[in-house]
């Protein structure tokens, strides 16, 4: 089966399925951190979607998909459109930042492949689109998170849960320096919050191990 990983440096997709015999690949603007830049596109992902296409890999070669993708997986960036920045939507809007990260998710859900799943967290998009075909956990797939996670399907079963019940959550509390308030985070998120932005959000946009084997064993 032909995968395109959309929107991944971390390649935890892209490595899943090709553990499993797939032929994928990740794409995203930046170099991967995966280990494998034979099977990493970097570049814009737009002309790769709809299939037909030909691409070079970080290594150097060429490739050509002569038809459709059998399956695209697609991680279109978050910053503009979950609810978490809620409070700087205003300002998104006024520069249209968060118009163009709505249009650059859409491009995934038009795209002439038979089965797609766009993920993101909880957003604007349930709104703007369409409410997602399933939210899913970290938890349910063995990584010991909480991190809602919307998936929007199409040709696709929903992921079937490997536990159902959750397990014990590490949480984190602290006093906000500006607000006096006391604040309690799950510790990925704590863990994050230390690091420089660019270095958390490439954290924080990576699909948690458990998810990403699940949607290879599942899928594939």
């Amino acid at each position: 089966m032909k995968v395109l990983v959309a929107c991944e440096e971390s390649q935890r997709v892209c490595i899943a399925f090709r553990e499993r015999g797939h032929e994928a690949y990740s794409c995203d603007i930046i170099e991967c951190s995966g280990g494998h830049p034979e099977w990493h596109i970097q570049g814009d992902v737009l002309p790769l979607l709809n299939g037909r296409c030909e691409f070079q890999t970080m290594d150097g070669e060429n490739h050509r998909n002569g038809d459709r993708w059998d399956l695209i997986i697609a991680h279109p960036p978050c910053t503009d459109l979950c609810v978490s920045g809620a409070r700087w939507f205003a300002e998104k809007q006024k520069d249209l930042r968060q118009q163009k990260a709505v249009a650059f998710f859409m491009h995934f859900v038009l795209a002439n492949c038979d089965r797609i799943c766009i993920e993101n967290p909880v957003g604007i998009m349930s709104n703007v689109y369409k409410k997602p075909s399933q939210i899913i956990q970290p938890w349910w797939f063995g990584d010991n998170y909480s991190k809602s996670t919307c998936l929007w399907l199409k040709g696709l079963e929903p992921l079937k849960p490997e536990t159902i019940k959750q397990p014990e959550i590490e949480f984190v509390e602290w006093v906000d320096a500006k607000t006096g308030k006391k604040k309690r985070q799950d510790k990925f998120s704590a863990d994050a919050l230390k690091l420089p932005p660019e270095e958390r959000a490439r954290l924080r946009s990576q699909t948690f191990p458990g998810i990403a084997r699940a949607m290879a064993e599942q899928w594939g």
